[in-house]
C-alpha cells in the first residue's frame, strides 16, 4: 500500500488545494461528489471556481488568513459534515483540505468529560 492509498477508498469527499488554490488532489468520494461539474478533470483548476459567492469570498478569506472552517449542511436528504482546513509541508502553509463526511440523522453523542463511554 502507497502512502495515500487509504484516501482514495475512505467513505467521504477529500479534496486538496494546493496554496494559490489549485485543485491537486481528489479521492473518489470527491470526484463522486463533483462528478457533474468534471470529477478528476477539476484537478488544476482553481477551487474558488468551484464556489460561488458569497461562499468564494468567504473560502478566499479563510485562504488568506489560513483559518479552519466546520459546519453542516443538509443537500438532497442528506447531511453533512463539511470540515475545511488549512494544511502545512514542513511547517510551511501549502493549502486547503476539504473533507465533506455524510452523518447520520441521528447518532449517539458521548460526554467523555462526564465519563460517558
Amino acid at each position: 500500500m502507497s502512502r495515500n492509498d487509504w484516501v482514495e477508498g475512505f467513505p467521504a469527499a477529500v479534496t486538496v488545494c494546493d496554496a494559490e488554490g489549485r485543485i491537486i488532489e481528489m479521492n473518489a468520494g470527491s470526484r463522486q461528489v463533483f462528478a457533474a461539474d468534471g470529477g478528476d478533470k477539476l484537478i488544476g483548476t482553481s477551487v474558488l471556481d468551484c464556489h460561488p459567492e458569497p461562499a468564494r469570498s468567504k473560502l478566499a478569506g479563510m485562504m488568506a488568513g489560513q483559518k479552519a472552517n466546520v459546519y453542516t449542511i443538509l443537500k438532497n436528504g442528506r447531511k453533512k459534515l463539511i470540515f475545511q482546513a488549512p494544511w502545512y509541508k514542513d511547517g510551511a502553509y501549502a493549502g486547503f483540505v476539504e473533507l465533506s463526511l455524510e452523518i447520520p440523522g441521528e447518532m449517539p453523542h458521548f460526554d467523555r468529560d462526564a465519563g460517558q463511554t
